[in-house]
């Protein structure tokens, strides 16, 4: 399976759908949209639209999606198992505002006790 992954360094919807993706021990090819500005445009021309996350998946494009929307859209083309475990942070919405505040203050974890939350690039 070829996947790759337009996301932000710090966002929840992001980490959601990183989440998801090591959820059901899948690899892909990360394209972070706020480190290079050249894969926001990149993503913007494939995806028709500037909202992230997007994700491609096998060729076909899922614009502005949700860790549960990837993981729905993985179990229909069967290309995952349902998973026993749960993700370890919410795959079905974004960061509050507190915790974005606390990210761009230089807080990676958004406010969080250690350990709770993990965010990588």
């Amino acid at each position: 399976m070829e996947i790759t992954a337009y996301l932000k360094t710090y966002c929840g919807w992001s980490e959601g759908v990183r989440a998801t993706l090591r959820k059901h021990g899948l690899e892909w090819e990360e394209k972070d949209i706020i480190e290079n500005p050249a894969f926001r445009w990149e993503m913007e021309q494939k995806s028709g639209q500037p909202l992230s996350p997007c994700v491609v998946v096998n060729g076909e494009m899922l614009a502005d999606v949700s860790g549960d929307e990837v993981e729905a859209y993985l179990l229909e083309k069967e290309l995952v198992k349902p998973a026993s475990e749960p993700a370890p942070v919410p795959t079905d919405r974004g960061c509050s505002d507190a915790e974005h505040a606390a990210m761009l203050a230089g807080d990676p974890s958004g406010g969080k006790a250690p350990g709770k939350i993990q965010l990588v690039d």
